[in-house]
């Protein structure tokens, strides 16, 4: 009798224990987060989209925004409101030195008023908003689909370049405001963010990131004061299963999109390999999100139509752009 009742006891302990730990009735499905330098080399073939498009793509995940994809994102335009996701472009010389933009201004005294400029830009970094391209990134001396290092040299990218999206972006576009999942301001910087996170945001948002859909992770990088820590919030390399799960065209963020530090020892931007080099997927990086934010929140809408452009460089491992949110 004693033994039964100690049984019977400890189920009782054992389904409370469940109950309060899934108050829904189902456990999440968990994602490990421990990653490591040998996970990251079999994802790259395991999570491989090389070939899938034929041996000689060069779209990548681009390939998912089919026209049908197109049509479906024009109609969620509803009250014509757009939002630049783009920070301006400045030569204020707190941003570092050298400048990664500089500007010259001269005028023209001919026959009527002219103002003529030059620009230079080094948009690769942490501070300007830009595209990055499929040669951005290499791994074990490969690009996407198998083009090898010795396609690029002093004159660019001779495959893979940034020309590869002349004809631009138009597709659905869903902001995945964590910090506002999380109910504070910004993340602390290195905070990274997982696949329940992502999926605690599309229960709360109401919506599903699907395929050919852009993504865009909000993680309050322009809200962080200053002096709050080293290093960047932003996707945690365990991430990538389910972007290639999910068929994912894009990514972007206000940072790099990578967590900083990345937490797998010996790869300090294990995201940027795996989305550009294994699955194709482009991303958009330092982008300003806020404005974003703003007027999702206050029409409680989180997708939207996506337009973007870069400029179309020969050669070119990315682009400055200015993408567009039209609700």
């Amino acid at each position: 009798m004693q033994n039964r009742y100690s049984i019977r006891r400890l189920l009782e302990i054992l389904l409370v224990s469940f109950l309060l730990a899934f108050p829904g009735g189902t456990p999440l499905a968990q994602t490990s987060h421990d990653v490591t330098a040998t996970m990251i080399d079999n994802w790259m073939s395991e999570l491989s989209n090389w070939g899938r498009w034929g041996d000689d793509d060069q779209l990548g995940a681009l390939n998912l925004i089919t026209p049908e994809k197109r049509i479906a994102a024009a109609r969620l335009v509803r009250t014509g409101v757009s939002v630049s996701l783009a920070h301006n472009y400045s030569v204020d010389s707190s941003l570092g030195s050298p400048r990664p933009f500089d500007q010259e201004i001269s005028t023209l005294d001919t026959p009527g008023e002219y103002v003529m400029e030059r620009v230079s830009f080094s948009y690769h970094g942490n501070i300007l908003s830009h595209l990055d391209s499929l040669c951005h990134v290499l791994y074990e001396g490969k690009m996407y689909n198998g083009y090898s290092k010795d396609e690029i040299d002093a004159e660019g990218c001779h495959q893979l370049a940034i020309t590869d999206v002349k004809q631009g972006i138009l597709t659905r576009g869903i902001l995945m405001d964590i910090p506002r999942l999380k109910g504070v301001d910004y993340l602390p910087p290195g905070t990274p963010v997982y696949v329940e996170d992502l999926e605690a945001w599309e229960q709360q948002a109401g919506i599903r990131v699907g395929s050919g859909d852009v993504i865009f992770v909000r993680t309050g990088r322009w809200s962080t004061p200053e002096g709050t820590g080293q290093g960047s919030a932003g996707l945690h390399a365990s991430v990538a299963p389910w972007l290639k799960e999910r068929d994912v065209a894009m990514v972007g963020g206000d940072y790099a999109n990578d967590a900083m530090p990345s937490g797998v020892e010996g790869n300090f931007l294990p995201i940027h390999q795996l989305t550009i080099v294994a699955l194709g997927v482009r991303l958009f990086d330092n982008l300003d999100l806020e404005a974003l934010a703003e007027e999702a929140a206050r029409q409680n809408r989180w997708e939207f139509m996506l337009t973007a452009a870069p400029i179309p460089v020969e050669g070119g491992a990315g682009s400055p752009l200015n993408p567009i949110a039209t609700f």
